[in-house]
C-alpha cells in the first residue's frame, strides 16, 4: 500500500467549532474515555484539549507545572528558540514541511526543576468533523530532577470516517528528569496519521513511551527517535498494535545511545486480523558501555501481514545489543491446554490474545488501564 497522502482532500483551515467546553465533554464523553481521558479530571494534574483546529482548554492544577497552547507559548517566550523545531527537522519530509506551515495548536508542557508531578497530565487531540486536516506541534520540557506522566489521547467522533492528523512532538529531558509518555490512538476507519517525534535526553534522564493502537485506521506512519546524549540515560518503548482489515500501520522506534552507561529497550506486540503492520525497530550504540535490547512479536489471526524489521548498529567495540523477533499464529497446544481446563476454543483463544496484549508492563494508572482493558475487550469481539 502506498503511504502517500492526497493532502488536497482535507480542509486545513477555516474549521471553526463551538467553544463550549462542557458541551464538548458531555457530547463526546465516550470517545474521550476510550482515548484514556478522565473527563472530570479527578487524579489528573492538568488538561489540554484541542478540537479540530482550535485549542479548547489549557489547565494546570499544580504549581511547577506549566501548560500552554503552543501558539501562546511561542508568543510568551519569543518563539521558544531553544525548543521549537530543535529536535525535529522541519524539512525532513513533506509532512513536517506542511506541519511547519500550518500550525493549528498543540501543547507546551514544562515541569520545573525538581518538581515531581503526582498525577498524570492529560491531553486530547480530537477531530469531530469529516475531512478535517489537523496540524499540532507539541513540546515537552522536563527540567532537572523533575518527573511527570503525560497521557495523550488522539481520537475522532464516531461519525468521522475520514480525516488527517499531523503531529510534531519534541521532548527535552534535562539531567535526572523522568518522563512517562502514554499515547492512545482511537481513530476512524479512513483517518490518515503522520506523527513525527524526537526526544533528547541529558545525563541520567529516563524516558518511557507507551503506544496503544487497537482501533481501525486507514494509515499510520510513525517512527519516534530518542537520542541519549547524557551518561546514564535510559529509554524504553512499549507498543501494542492491532491492524484490522483495511488498516495499514507502519510504526516503529529508534534509540540512539550516544553516551556511556546508557540503556535502551524496544518492546513491540503486533496483531493482525487482516490488515498490514510494518514494525521497524532500531537501536544504535555509539559509545561504551551501552546496552540495548529489541523485541518484536506478532500474531496473525486472519489473513494479514506483519513485517518485523529489527536492526542493531554498533559503532564501538564493547557495545551489548540484542534482538528477538517472532511472527506466527497461536500454537494449537496452547489452545488445547486451556480447553483441557474447561474453556471452549473461543474462550481459550481470547485468553491467549488478551495475555499477548498485556499492558501491565507499561505501569499505567488504574483508570487508564481499565479504559484500555475495555478497548481490548471490544477489539476481541471483532477478532474471531
Amino acid at each position: 500500500m502506498s503511504e502517500q497522502i492526497k493532502i488536497d482532500r482535507f480542509k486545513l483551515e477555516g474549521m471553526e467549532v463551538e467553544q463550549d467546553l462542557q458541551q464538548f465533554v458531555s457530547k463526546y464523553k465516550e470517545e474521550l474515555e476510550m482515548a484514556g481521558i478522565v473527563v472530570n479530571e479527578l487524579e489528573r494534574s492538568g488538561t489540554y484539549l484541542h478540537l479540530n483546529q482550535n485549542p479548547l482548554q489549557c489547565k494546570s492544577h499544580q504549581s511547577g507545572l506549566e501548560i500552554l497552547d503552543i501558539k501562546d507559548a511561542l508568543s510568551k517566550y519569543d518563539g521558544l528558540p531553544d525548543y521549537y523545531w530543535k529536535a525535529v527537522d522541519k524539512n525532513k519530509d513533506e509532512y513536517t514541511k506542511l506541519a511547519a506551515s500550518k500550525v493549528h495548536g498543540g501543547y507546551f508542557i514544562r515541569v520545573s526543576k525538581n518538581v515531581k508531578i503526582k498525577d498524570p497530565v492529560q491531553s486530547c487531540l480530537f477531530i469531530k468533523d469529516e475531512n478535517v486536516g489537523q496540524s499540532v506541534h507539541n513540546i515537552v520540557v522536563v527540567e532537572e530532577g523533575a518527573e511527570v506522566h503525560i497521557i495523550t489521547g488522539c481520537a475522532t467522533s464516531h461519525k468521522v470516517k475520514s480525516a488527517l492528523h499531523l503531529g510534531i512532538s519534541e521532548f527535552f529531558l534535562k539531567k535526572g528528569a523522568k518522563l512517562t509518555f502514554t499515547m492512545v490512538h482511537n481513530w476512524g476507519e479512513q483517518v490518515e496519521v503522520r506523527p513525527r517525534t524526537v526526544g533528547i535526553l541529558e545525563q541520567d534522564a529516563v524516558f518511557q513511551s507507551n503506544y496503544i493502537l487497537l482501533k481501525p485506521v486507514k494509515i499510520v506512519q510513525s517512527f519516534p527517535v530518542v537520542y541519549l546524549n547524557g551518561s546514564g540515560a535510559v529509554a524504553r518503548f512499549n507498543s501494542i498494535l492491532v491492524a484490522t482489515p483495511g488498516s495499514y500501520i507502519n510504526s516503529g522506534n529508534k534509540i540512539v545511545l550516544n553516551a556511556p552507561n546508557t540503556r535502551g529497550e524496544i518492546i513491540s506486540r503486533a496483531i493482525t486480523t487482516g490488515g498490514e503492520i510494518i514494525a521497524p525497530g532500531v537501536i544504535e550504540a555509539n559509545n561504551v558501555p551501552a546496552k540495548g535490547h529489541l523485541e518484536c512479536k506478532g500474531l496473525i489471526l486472519n489473513d494479514g501481514v506483519i513485517h518485523a524489521i529489527p536492526e542493531l548498529k554498533g559503532t564501538r567495540s564493547g557495545v551489548e545489543l540484542s534482538h528477538e523477533a517472532a511472527v506466527g499464529k497461536i500454537a494449537q497446544e496452547e489452545i488445547e491446554y486451556l480447553m483441557a481446563r474447561g474453556l471452549d476454543e473461543d474462550e481459550a483463544t481470547s485468553t491467549i490474545v488478551r495475555g499477548f496484549m498485556n499492558v501491565d508492563i507499561m505501569g499505567l494508572p488504574l483508570k487508564l488501564k481499565q479504559a484500555i482493558d475495555k478497548i481490548i475487550a471490544e477489539t476481541e469481539k471483532d477478532m474471531f
